[in-house]
């Protein structure tokens, strides 16, 4: 078999069929190569607010009015009931200590809830990949992308006239295609960094981890169990977000679908996982929840429903992502941690630049330079994320550190959503406002004074004070003692962060649709 196409996307994730809609609608010929086939196993399965308001904008864009649906619970389970996915109201963060049951602090200290939504109906969502993968690439396909599963790629050679020839078995028969562009869509250590032999890249001074994850059924709901109820109303039930249980040298996710699975999995430094030997797989879990006991409650009658994945190392950044006549997407190039969601919006920001890239270039040479500006752009985003989630593992011990450094996250990621849904973009360009020297300066000395130990007496009150040029969600406020809701009328007092009058802010409140959603919460 052999093809020509203006460009061959390998791998057909999600950012992969979603970047050949993107492609398909300017014009260019497409061909996505998948070495396996749908429905299959994807980690990366939950959402933001940031993450679901790119999907937004890039269908909006680009003419992709099936996509929308699936950026907020309400319309996906009124328009596409058969895709599994779950509700995602916010983030929760349990804080536990070797041996002994979570501490159900009357003072809150010992945990950390942060709603990204006032309601159902516009929360966002975890995927169940193999459900929301198949959806994308069936709507890639219907655009007039081209499809082939089943096909290893063996090489890619580049010809004299730019072009890409890319080499391979599909159903023991030679396969080849060429390519003006070919994009990366396979993952960390995939396809183009084996082919080009690309050296991996260390992120610096960042704590060596591994990983065990499975999918399940019978998990527990910790807003169910006596031993994590605490008086009070929280901001959303705590399981209906991303659950975290953090503890000294790693932390454990839990993720609930609408089908009854449960995606879980843990992340823990090297001592850690050596200690409990993780790398044994499903034999390793029970010594996991046996050094947790209100997690071993949590998973008491919980059967793991596939295999237990085991990956030796969890972080991965490649050497380089771009060249003449190819690139990688950020889900290819790099991968941090999933501690706050990161790993899809970070690939969206990757896929709407190289949207635009697509728009604009009108020749190889400056197709090539706008690739180089685009590796550039992606590797500072996902170094700075690196840093951060760093800090984050050192504050693991000490929770009320843990939760001052989270505000840093939530206060960028809160102003950049809503710096984007008021048509600001210019006053955020940067994942975690990398760009912001109001900010960034601030928070890079924090994750210092992380790093030394230097978070004593006053170190929530610094952090309150480095966020406050963002800060227009209430964050890092005592009085709510760790719960943190949606309210509008924090973002009407900080309307001047983002270049409004507060009575301005009052009107464009009553009048954008979304405004009017979380109103009626």
């Amino acid at each position: 078999m052999s093809c020509d196409f203006d460009i061959a996307i390998v791998g057909s994730g999600f950012g992969g069929s979603l970047f050949a809609m993107i492609a398909r609608r300017l014009g260019r010929s497409v061909i996505i190569i998948e070495r396996g086939t749908h429905p299959r196993f994807a980690i990366g399965e939950s959402t933001s607010p940031l993450a679901n308001l790119l999907i937004e904008q890039i269908a909006r864009r680009y003419d992709l009015p099936r996509l929308p649906p699936l950026t907020a619970w309400g319309p996906w389970q009124r328009t596409y009931p058969e895709i599994a996915g779950g509700l995602k109201r916010g983030f929760t963060y349990y804080h536990h200590r070797a041996g002994k049951p979570f501490g159900r602090d009357p003072e809150r200290r010992d945990q950390l809830l942060v709603a990204a939504s006032p309601n159902d109906e516009i929360s966002d969502t975890h995927w169940l990949r193999a459900d929301v993968d198949r959806f994308l690439l069936r709507e890639a396909g219907a655009l007039g992308a081209e499809y082939v599963d089943q096909t290893s790629l063996t090489g890619v050679e580049w010809l004299p006239d730019g072009s890409a020839r890319l080499s391979g078995e599909r159903s023991d028969k030679p396969f080849r295609a060429t390519a003006q562009l070919v994009i990366d869509a396979t993952g960390p250590r995939g396809f183009l960094s084996r082919a080009l032999s690309i050296p991996e890249a260390h992120f610096v001074d960042y704590p060596q981890t591994q990983t065990l994850f499975s999918h399940f059924t019978g998990v527990r709901r910790t807003d169910e169990m006596e031993s994590f109820r605490v008086d009070g109303e929280p901001p959303y039930r705590p399981d209906d977000s991303a659950l975290h249980h953090v503890f000294d040298g790693g932390w454990m996710w839990v993720l609930r679908f609408n089908n009854g699975v449960t995606s879980a999995g843990i992340a823990l430094e090297d001592g850690l996982a050596q200690e409990l030997a993780i790398k044994n797989g499903a034999a390793a879990w029970p010594r996991f929840l046996a050094r947790f006991p209100s997690i071993a409650e949590q998973f008491a009658a919980a059967e793991s429903i596939r295999r237990f994945d085991y990956w030796p190392r969890l972080t991965y950044r490649a050497s380089r992502m771009a060249g003449p006549g190819w690139a990688m997407l950020p889900s290819a190039a790099a991968f941090v941690d999933p501690l706050f969601s990161t790993g899809i919006p970070l690939t969206l920001l990757g896929i709407e630049r190289l949207g635009h890239i697509l728009e604009e270039a009108s020749g190889a040479a400056e197709l090539g330079d706008s690739l180089a500006d685009y590796a550039d752009t992606t590797f500072q985003e996902v170094n700075w994320t690196a840093r951060y989630i760093a800090a984050s593992y050192r504050a693991f011990a000490d929770f009320p550190t843990f939760s001052a450094l989270s505000m840093f996250y939530f206060a960028a990621a809160s102003f950049s959503e809503m710096a984007r849904r008021l048509d600001r973009p210019n006053l955020v360009t940067r994942f975690l406002a990398a760009d912001r020297s109001d900010f960034a300066p601030a928070m890079a000395a924090s994750e210092d004074a992380v790093r030394r130990g230097d978070t004593g007496y006053g170190f929530p009150e610094r952090v309150a004070t480095a966020i406050e040029p963002l800060s227009v969600a209430g964050l890092g406020d005592p009085a709510k003692r760790n719960w943190y809701g949606v309210d509008l009328e924090d973002v009407i007092q900080g309307a001047g962060k983002l270049g409004f009058t507060r009575e301005e802010m009052r009107r464009v409140l009553a009048t954008a649709p979304w405004a009017k959603a979380a109103c009626r919460s």
